[in-house]
Formats: C-alpha cells, structure tokens, sequence
C-alpha cells in the first residue's frame, strides 16, 4: 500500500470513528478518493501539486454534472486538510487553486396534490378489493407508508430506519433520525393516518417485534427502500398515473404544500430536518400556484378600466 492509499484509509477511519459519519456518506468518500486514487499517477501525497488537483478537476468537468463534481470536490478537499492538520504535508494544495462554478438549479419534482388523492384511492380501493390475507396485508403496510411519507415529508432512508420505539401513535408524533444522526421529532397531524398506522401496526406486531423496526417485510426483516420503490411503481400502475412518481416526490409535495398555505419557511426547515434555510428555499421557486393567486388577485393592473 503507497503513501497515498495509506493516508486515505487513515482517513476514512477517521471519519468513520471520530466524525462517525454515516455508511453511505463513507461509501461516496471512498468512491470520490479512489476515484482520484487511480487518476493520478503518484504515490506520495507531498507530490500532489495544484496543477495536478487543476486537471483532475478538469477532468471530472467532462464527465459529471456540476453537482456531483462539487462533491467529489469536497470529499478531496476534505482529505487534504485531514493532512495538513495531521502535518502530513506542509502545504495545502487547494490553497493554490479557486474552484468555482454556476451550479444550475434543478427545481425539485412534486407531485400535483389530486394525483396525490388518485393515488391513495387506488391503493385503499386495491386493498378493499384484496383477495387473500397475504395481499391485504401487504397492501396496508403500503398504505402506511406512503400516508407517513406524504404527513411527515421524511426520506424514504428516515421512513426505512424507524425504529419500533420511534413510533409513538398515542401522542401522535414520530422521532426520526436525520442526516449525521440529527434528530428531529415531527407530529401527525391526520386522525386518518393514525388509524391507518394503528391497523397496520396491528396486524404486523409480531413482525415489528421480531425485526425491531416499526416498517418489517412479512419474512421478519426491516422493510427495504428498493422495496417502498417497488411497491409506489405497482400503484402507480394500477392507478393509471402516466407521471414517475419517487418517495422522494413526497417529500417535495409535502414542503411545497405548506409552503403555499403560507407557513413559514423555518417551520417547513426544521420539519424536513434541513441544516440551512439555504436548501429549504428550493421550494420558493416552485410554489407557483400560490405566485398565480397573489398576482391574480393581488396586482393593481386588475382595477384598471378602459
């Protein structure tokens, strides 16, 4: 193992120990570093030159999206000032070079509020019309988590790592634990989705208990993301809906939702679990139904009379 590689593997130990970031955060630094890794043609990290990190990122211009180049940015420049601090190197190359670059905003998808109404229709008439116990059973769970996707505006990654004790339907509220293990507790605000909760948390007692998770498959494990992915595809279907629905999607709804009822944009950051009011104001470029009312309603061009 060079010098490189060695400092690399320090260094996500690090992170993993000291920081204690998450699997999948881990998983893209490991990505990002080796990536760089096997670009550059050095063993020795006190080689590496600012003209050699200029072409690299050069490089990945080519190949990625400004997004995923930023982070891959970020997860080299993390390693860098690792180093330095460990006074492995004694100059920082990043310090010699500017990185910058217009990242495009991509406004997020959601998904119009009476497609939200035909799809849970159809799932809750599926389920009436369900033939045996092993489908009405699997049709419940899915009920549930779609109606706390949609009431609580959580990750599918949050929704999936739920714990039996997170979930508590006699105060009406749910602790979820968030990016860098944040925790944020959000109340249900539905009586409709607390019964639905309550039925499937009933029927799937045994299973929740066995795996520890509030949302279990029927074999006793905890329910998959790959798996609340199959199941919205299957709904989607059944319920005649052109558009590509994502538990994302949800998520999106639920901000954009609230934020055209005028809630304020810090109660909509601290339910999302968002750390900066920077990334919930995405959802200001999509209100435009709320923009059309005010403009129609509210601009004095309206008054004027010819």
């Amino acid at each position: 193992m060079n010098n490189l590689q060695t400092h690399m593997k320090n260094y996500l130990e690090h992170c993993k120990n000291q920081k204690r970031l998450d699997g999948k955060t881990l998983k893209a630094y490991r990505i990002d570093l080796n990536q760089f890794q096997a670009a550059v043609p050095l063993s020795d990290i006190s080689d590496i030159t600012p003209e050699i990190l200029e072409d690299f990122i050069a490089g990945l211009h080519r190949i990625y999206k400004p997004r995923t180049v930023k982070r891959k940015i970020a997860s080299l420049r993390a390693l860098f000032h690792y180093c330095e601090y460990k006074e492995i190197i004694i100059q920082n190359p990043f310090y010699k070079i500017q990185v910058k670059f217009r990242e495009p905003v991509v406004l997020p998808k959601t998904i119009p509020l009476h497609t939200v109404e035909s799809f849970l229709s159809a799932m809750y008439k599926y389920h009436a019309r369900a033939k045996t116990h092993y489908q009405r059973k699997n049709t419940l769970r899915d009920i549930a988590v779609v109606e706390l996707l949609f009431a609580t505006g959580m990750r599918i990654s949050e929704l999936c790592s739920l714990k039996r004790e997170d979930v508590n339907l006699f105060d009406k509220n749910i602790l979820i634990y968030g990016k860098g293990s944040k925790e944020r507790k959000i109340q249900i605000g539905n009586d409709d989705v607390i019964h639905i909760l309550e039925k499937y948390q009933h029927a799937f007692s045994d299973d929740i208990k066995n795996c520890g998770y509030f949302f279990a498959s029927q074999n006793g494990c905890r329910l998959s993301e790959q798996a609340v992915r199959r199941a919205i595809n299957k709904y989607t279907g059944i319920a005649s809906i052109e558009i590509h629905i994502t538990p994302h999607m949800f998520r999106h709804t639920f901000a954009t939702s609230l934020l055209e009822a005028d809630v304020d944009i810090r109660y909509i950051q601290e339910m999302l679990g968002h750390s900066s009011i920077n990334i919930t104001e995405i959802y200001t470029h999509v209100a435009m139904s709320k923009q059309r009312d005010i403009l129609s309603t509210k601009h004095p061009r309206k008054n004027f009379h010819f």
